[in-house]
């Protein structure tokens, strides 16, 4: 039976502290991609990684995630079903504004939880 969602913080390359709502047995990490400054290269963090080293049970249904900046400056919430257990990651990139500059975030959520033992 799959299990309720749980809560846990991160934080990334430029201090924002975000909100993550996760499926314990689904997802296994998110990392966020930004630029920093002026350079032209992105630099990625892993700001989450699930502190279990394997799922409980099957993973249900629908996973569920929401990530959430806790200044309210950024939020979305995804839904996926993976009847076959094929997805291996999924990548949100969203716009967020900066004063009166727009940057691109990339959200790597990556599901690689090893199934449970039995």
């Amino acid at each position: 039976m799959a299990r309720h969602n749980q809560e846990a913080r991160g934080v990334d390359q430029r201090g924002q502290l975000w909100k993550i709502s996760f499926q314990p047995d689904w997802l296994s990490r998110l990392k966020i991609s930004r630029k920093l400054g002026g350079e032209r290269r992105r630099s990625s963090l892993t700001v989450f990684r699930n502190p279990a080293r394997r799922a409980e049970s099957k993973p249900g249904k629908i996973m569920r995630t929401g990530v959430r900046a806790l200044d309210g400056s950024a939020e979305f919430r995804i839904s996926v079903e993976d009847p076959m257990e094929m997805i291996e990651s999924i990548t949100v990139v969203a716009k967020k504004k900066r004063g009166r500059r727009t940057e691109e975030i990339r959200f790597k959520l990556e599901a690689r939880m090893p199934p449970p033992r039995g």
